[in-house]
């Protein structure tokens, strides 16, 4: 891999990690779902002027409701009702563990020895960071909504396979116009119109920054950047640097939010991260030649 993509892949790496961080600035001026809405409608602006992806309405609205409606409304909600910036990075790459059964039963993918050992470590740093919830930094309801949005992000990734290949960047933005309106709703149900209303009404610096952070710079210029990667280079080359976002999340969390992490949580952490490299991490690959 070029040095100049190493670096790429780099930055996309802290521009996802620090994006927990951001979230949880964004939840201190929005509602949880206000901040999806508003995360989502600049998202989905550049549609104006990139061509929609040539896949079946039914398959791309199933997408666009796992993927991005149900994991993002269940993570901000869950990092709202007490889940730490820091722990939640780490516990949404369950996701990739989740996404092996999901895939085992509607694919018939059968899982490999290093699939199967890399969940169960992963599966144990859950359990570890579940028992260890009394510490009071976190709540459980906040750890189920988290693992809710690991659950969906696994389906959206299978539903996205059956998509075949399209340009990520068109994608993203158009699926990001499916969440808006239904999580809009939701917000007014659950918040009540004033209080989105008025959080609207009085954003602050931080609020807004946060907003364009979210939208701007982790969605669709990470997305992009993390687009422009794969078509130079295979996925399983590529896909390794995303290890790294629950590392500069948990970072970020700590050196910005003040976050820290008793043992327990940390073995925890640990677990699932090991898991993570031992189920996905082609080593042999990783510095193979660019793709012409």
């Amino acid at each position: 891999m070029r040095s100049q993509h190493i670096l790429l892949a780099l930055l996309v790496a802290v521009i996802w990690g620090v994006n927990f961080t951001v979230i949880s600035v964004g939840l201190g001026s929005f509602p949880p779902l206000m901040l999806a809405v508003l995360r989502f409608v600049i998202a989905a602006l550049p549609a104006f002027f990139l061509p929609r992806p040539p896949i079946a309405w039914p398959l791309f609205i199933a997408i666009g409701v796992f993927l991005f409606l149900g994991q993002f409304a269940f993570l901000f909600t869950g990092m709202a009702a007490g889940m730490p910036a820091g722990l939640a990075s780490v516990v949404l790459q369950m996701q990739a563990f989740l996404t092996i059964p999901v895939a085992a039963m509607t694919l018939g993918e059968k899982p490999t020895l290093r699939q199967a050992g890399g969940s169960l470590l992963a599966f144990a740093g859950l359990g570890v960071i579940a028992v260890s919830a009394g510490a009071g930094d976190f709540t459980l309801a906040g750890l189920g909504l988290c693992l809710a949005a690991a659950l969906c992000w696994a389906i959206g990734n299978v539903l996205l396979r059956q998509a075949g290949k399209a340009d990520i960047l068109p994608l993203i933005v158009w699926l990001s116009l499916i969440p808006p309106l239904p999580l809009l709703a939701l917000s007014f149900m659950m918040d009540g119109p004033a209080m989105s209303l008025h959080a609207l009404s009085s954003i602050s610096f931080s609020g807004a920054g946060a907003v364009l952070y979210i939208a701007v710079l982790s969605t669709l210029a990470g997305y992009a950047i993390w687009g422009h990667l794969l078509k130079h280079y295979p996925t399983a080359m590529v896909a390794p640097f995303s290890l790294l976002v629950p590392v500069f999340g948990a970072g970020s969390a700590a050196l910005f939010l003040g976050e820290t992490f008793d043992p327990a949580k940390l073995f925890g952490m640990m677990l699932i991260l090991a898991g993570l490299f031992v189920a996905v991490f082609p080593v042999k690959r990783l510095f193979s030649p660019a793709r012409s």
